[in-house]
């Protein structure tokens, strides 16, 4: 039950109920948004509800859904049902759209995907009979510009060819006539010719048109000009004529050939309107749904409710329009507290509370979806009534205070535990002390009743009722004192203050005035509402520091969310990274490996021969070319290490197990313990050479035909164990010997071409470290610079070369580099 019957007037859902109007298609889904009506069973709201949603999610994601040809043809098909009655062409063409728009909706709904999606809708859709083939009939008579055909029927087909030859002929004719009038002086020079009562006539001169001769049809405005159909084309015309009257014939023929056909059809046709209404109006519901952010809240078959972010959904759209941010209402009845006394200033948002509350839930149990957050909790009540606005009636001989006593009357009648009401100013319009009275004593009734509802007042006898009485609650609109503004936000379990003195001040009333009012009002009453304005502003104070709590600690877990992410992220490409550079690694150092060895061999067998030397040399320039290709790989790779190992550093705090890898990483490996006759490698070559001498940190070893001297840490035990050929090391000494006496640090390269000029800076360098010299001197002049960058791009890929620097300016500067190894 809704009470009274301009209910949805003093809410404003009349002004839903229009824009729904608006948005359907035909006038079968406005027919259904007239009959819209609150709903009391749960089952039948939980069903239209579904429905909503599932067609909104349609028009937000499904661009294919037919949204056209929505036309009610429930018009055209009765003329079909009297046999004799004869439709027009536009009740074909209606009717077509009609049933073709059936077909693609079932269609839509069809298939296992869309059934699983859309349940409710698909089981709407299953149901609905469709008729292909009168859809066919229609697009057989009636062509795209709803024209009846010219294939119709062989006889029409046969009319319309002698009217068109016919209407050749007269044309002919009459430019012919036309033209000649014109030469005679009849007509004048831009005359054409036009149509009078479908007939082709040509515009003379009054004083001619007896020359001209024939049938006058019209004269002009002024009389001057005369439209004669000339005689020499009136039989001609006659014959046109002829033949459009039995061209008329056989379109009615064909019609009602039509309305024979299709009469067998004309319930099952009916029916099946029902369903293109349900979806037309289903439509309107989700688009208004998504204009004022509807959704499906949690549907339960109670009396209580649990909102969360609810808004009023007229004012949401009012304030999206001019893009104000709207205050959301949180609000909770139940069986505990019931009856919600919300108290506060005036222009407080008290008044819009209740018009929301009631909207809303009017809104839900109508099948509409409404705006809240999706995790709230809503119920069903079987009446809803409701007190707000000017009662009074002229007709009815009811004052203001007297319309409200009738409703609170009816209230105390009808009203049960499935029952919410909505009384707005409670117990004003008359003497304050009764007028409290009668409300308190009503409040009391309605609650020994059970029912649910929300009340604004301003009596303070009724807050402290509220505060005493089991099933009743206070809430109080929040304001704020320091700027004397209301904040729209309401807060349940204490009463608020009406704020009265504060803005009377703030509007500028003399302050004798109001000191007046405070003693007339009593102290006792002064204190009270004082106590009520500061736990207001306490309530305002922590509310605002809970607030920004929140946001803290919401920003704290988003960061904490995206660390960890970044942690696994950083971590699985890590290993994956690692794997693919070992991977590269392996086969890079087997390639160089291969070369080196290859490159020792042929200096072996060449015996050093300098042509031979160069053409090795050249080779092996090949295979680091090659090996080149792969530096953007590389570097890729260092790039992303070095981001990982940046952004590890960053998130280690939040990883006991990554700090512990990064103290595992630390660790130094096993030192070697090497004794001279040891068979070793470099770390990270194959190649074996025998331990011959240690001194300190550096080990002498023979590899082949070749003596080094390295740091014990970059060599390691041989896994093979296999020895390099006996003598090997003795064979050579005296050649090391030789070329460490012989050895010049410094190497001039003036004058060379840039190949030769590399070659040589190479074997200088061999030749350095087989000598054991780490301080060298390359004379390469300025000139361009252009030897200096090549020799210095060479240098920079060896890994022994430490540094490579420009000479002091007083030394040659830019025209020698200095280069100190490590090795």
């Amino acid at each position: 039950m809704i009470y009274p019957q301009t209910f949805e007037q003093k809410i404003g859902f009349d002004r839903i109920r229009q824009m729904l109007t608006e948005q359907c298609l035909c006038e079968l889904g406005r027919e259904k948004a007239a009959q819209l009506q609150f709903n009391v069973s749960f089952q039948a709201i939980q069903q239209l509800l579904q429905l909503t949603a599932e067609m909104k999610t349609i028009l937000m994601f499904e661009e294919n859904f037919p949204q056209d040809n929505y036309t009610d043809g429930r018009k055209s098909i009765s003329k079909v049902k009297i046999e004799g009655a004869c439709p027009e062409v536009d009740d074909l063409v209606i009717l077509g759209k009609s049933l073709l728009c059936l077909i693609l909706l079932s269609k839509f709904f069809s298939g296992p995907e869309k059934k699983s999606k859309y349940p409710e809708l698909s089981v709407l859709a299953s149901g609905i009979q469709l008729f292909p083939q009168v859809v066919a009939e229609i697009d057989r008579i009636v062509d795209k510009n709803n024209k009846v055909k010219d294939t119709a029927s062989p006889d029409l087909k046969e009319i319309r060819q002698q009217i068109r030859q016919k209407q050749t002929e007269v044309n002919r004719r009459l430019m012919q006539i036309l033209r000649q009038a014109k030469a005679d002086g009849l007509a004048d020079d831009d005359a054409e010719i036009t149509f009078r009562d479908n007939r082709p006539v040509i515009p003379v001169s009054a004083a001619n048109k007896r020359k001209l001769g024939g049938m006058v049809h019209d004269e002009s405005a002024t009389g001057k000009t005369a439209f004669v159909e000339p005689a020499a084309v009136v039989e001609l015309n006659n014959k046109v004529r002829e033949l459009q009257i039995a061209e008329e014939r056989e379109i009615r023929k064909i019609l009602l050939a039509f309305a024979d056909f299709v009469r067998p059809f004309m319930e099952d046709i009916l029916g099946s309107y029902n369903f293109l209404a349900e979806i037309d109006f289903t439509r309107a519901k989700a688009k208004l749904a998504l204009s004022t952010n509807g959704v499906l809240p949690i549907l339960q078959e109670t009396q209580s409710f649990n909102w969360r972010n609810a808004m009023h959904p007229l004012l949401y759209m009012a304030h999206k329009s001019i893009k104000k941010e709207i205050v959301p209402l949180k609000i909770q009845l139940g069986n505990e507290n019931r009856i919600l006394v919300i108290s506060g200033p005036n222009a407080g948002g008290k008044s819009v509370c209740l018009k929301t509350v009631g909207l809303v839930q009017y809104m839900l149990q109508c099948g509409l979806l409404v705006p809240m957050g999706e995790n709230s909790e809503a119920g069903i009540f079987n009446s809803i009534f409701i007190d707000i606005g000017d009662e009074q009636s002229i007709d009815n001989d009811l004052s203001t205070y007297s319309g409200h006593l009738e409703n609170l009357k009816f209230f105390v009648r009808h009203a049960n535990s499935k029952t919410l009401i909505l009384i707005d100013e409670f117990g004003t319009g008359t003497e304050p002390a009764l007028g409290g009275a009668i409300a308190e004593a009503v409040l009391e009734k309605l609650n020994d009743q059970g029912v649910f509802g929300v009340i604004t007042t301003h009596y303070a006898n009724l807050k402290h009722f509220a505060s005493e009485t089991p099933g009743i609650i206070n809430g109080a609109m929040l304001f704020d004192s320091q700027s004397i503004r209301p904040l729209y936000q309401l807060s349940v379990g204490k009463p608020g203050s009406s704020f009265a003195i504060d803005i009377a001040r703030k509007i500028g009333l003399p302050a004798e005035i109001l000191e007046k009012a405070t003693e007339k009002a009593g102290q006792e009453h002064f204190n009270y509402d004082r106590q009520l304005r500061e736990i207001a502003r306490d309530k305002t104070y922590w509310e605002t520091k809970r607030q920004k709590i929140r946001k803290v600690e919401k920003n704290l877990d988003d960061l904490y969310d995206k660390y960890h992410s970044e942690l696994e992220d950083i971590q699985k490409e890590r290993k994956k990274i690692l794997a693919e550079a070992k991977a590269e690694a392996q086969l890079i150092l087997k390639n160089s490996n291969a070369a080196v060895e290859r490159t020792i061999k042929e200096i072996r067998e060449a015996q050093a021969d300098k042509e031979k030397m160069r053409a090795v040399r050249e080779n092996l320039e090949k295979v680091k070319a090659e090996f080149a290709k792969n530096t953007f790989i590389n570097d890729k790779f260092e790039k992303k290490k070095n981001e990982i190992i940046h952004a590890g550093k960053n998130l280690a705090k939040y990883s006991p197990e990554l700090q512990q890898s990064q103290v595992n990483k630390k660790k130094p490996d096993k030192k070697v313990e090497l004794r001279v006759g040891d068979v070793v490698t470099l770390k990270g070559f194959n190649t074996p050479g025998e331990v011959v001498k240690l001194e300190g940190k550096h080990a002498t070893v023979a590899f082949g035909n070749m003596i080094s001297t390295i740091e014990i840490e970059k060599i390691q035990i041989s896994e093979t164990q296999e020895r390099p050929k006996a003598g090997a090391g003795v064979k050579v000494g005296q050649s090391i010997t030789n070329r460490k006496l012989n050895f010049k640090s410094d190497l001039d390269v003036r004058g060379q071409r840039a190949d030769d000029a590399l070659m040589s800076v190479q074997q200088f360098i061999d030749e350095a470290i087989m000598a054991g010299n780490r301080q060298l001197t390359i004379l390469h002049g300025k000139g361009n610079g252009i030897l200096r960058q090549l020799i210095r791009e060479y240098l920079a890929t060896l890994s022994f070369v430490k540094s490579y620097t420009d000479a002091h300016a007083d030394r040659g500067g830019a025209g020698i580099t200095h280069v100190v190894l490590e090795y």
